[in-house]
């Protein structure tokens, strides 16, 4: 099940820098981490959707992405994104 608009706009609201902010890499960190965690616990329920899983591995692999091009550009709102999501141990 994707993002609903109020999901996104949250989100858009709580990370970017304005209301229209949905492009900076925080935002798109923050929108990729919510969906991990569905699919996640989509996985746990239905094991055997491979389908599902694959997608999963590629959403991760965009957000490590996005969180290695965050750490280069800007490390101070790296730190505080990782934070305030809560990933990264």
């Amino acid at each position: 099940m994707p993002l609903t608009k109020e999901e996104k706009t949250e989100i858009v609201g709580q990370f970017g820098k304005d209301g229209n902010d949905s492009g900076s890499a925080e935002v798109q960190i923050a929108l990729f981490t919510k969906r991990i965690r569905q699919l996640t616990e989509h996985a746990k329920v239905h094991k055997k959707d491979h389908h599902t899983k694959r997608g999963l591995v590629q959403l991760v692999s965009q957000r490590k992405k996005m969180l290695k091009y965050l750490v280069k550009t800007n490390p101070d709102s790296y730190v505080k994104t990782i934070k305030d999501l809560g990933i990264r141990g």
